[in-house]
């Protein structure tokens, strides 16, 4: 049990300097170890500084009923706010809604009146299959096909097409680079190749650490 242990110990150590590693890489580098053609954001794509989502119906998935209209306040990424602006079928007064802040540099306000907004699904097993086999599609279509269906977040378990194709998708995805949910990357140790790179088996602990 305890050389069990040991061994899963320099996987999960070797697997994060991997991660590690990608964070360093430019974009160039980083599309080129994706063999499926992957579009890049628009050029004026952005985390804004603020983003408001104005006047939706939240569902907030704990199984009550639907509230609002509602103000959304995203600030880097973050929510900051949840404010009820007023009710159903009456107009909305301007003084009682969040402020656009004056500081920020990016600022987006989203018109979602007459809306619903719910949180984003998270589907916890996926697999990002390549145009070579398996389903035969680019991640590029995966991943709106996703987005399009509401799941923001996804759990990438095996990595069949090869571990530095999903970490690379995984980076890519944290920069803004490409439109794609976050990407939690699971591959499966001792894999036999990475892409077309044969891979030793991992079978003893010196191979662990070779």
């Amino acid at each position: 049990m305890v050389k069990e242990q040991q061994i899963l110990t320099i996987l999960l150590a070797l697997f994060a300097c991997f991660i590690g590693a990608n964070n360093n890489k430019s974009l160039e580098e980083l599309f080129s170890e994706i063999p499926d053609e992957v579009a890049a954001s628009p050029k004026d794509a952005t985390h804004y500084d603020q983003l408001i989502v104005r006047g939706a119906y939240l569902i907030d998935g704990t199984g009550a009923p639907a509230t609002g209209p509602v103000d959304v306040v995203i600030v880097k990424d973050r929510i900051v706010q949840i404010r009820t602006v007023g009710t159903p079928g009456i107009q909305i007064n301007k003084a009682n809604r969040p402020q656009v802040d004056s500081a920020a540099k990016t600022v987006r306000e989203i018109d979602a009146h007459g809306k619903f907004l719910m949180p984003g699904f998270v589907d916890s097993h996926t697999h990002i299959h390549g145009p070579n086999k398996n389903q035969r599609v680019s991640a590029d279509y995966i991943f709106k096909l996703w987005l399009g269906h509401g799941v923001t977040s996804v759990r990438e378990v095996f990595g069949s097409e090869g571990e530095s194709r999903l970490l690379a998708l995984k980076e890519l995805s944290e920069r803004n680079a490409i439109t794609a949910p976050r990407i939690n990357a699971y591959p499966f140790f001792n894999m036999p190749v990475d892409g077309k790179k044969a891979l030793p088996p991992i079978n003893t602990a010196g191979r662990c650490k070779a």
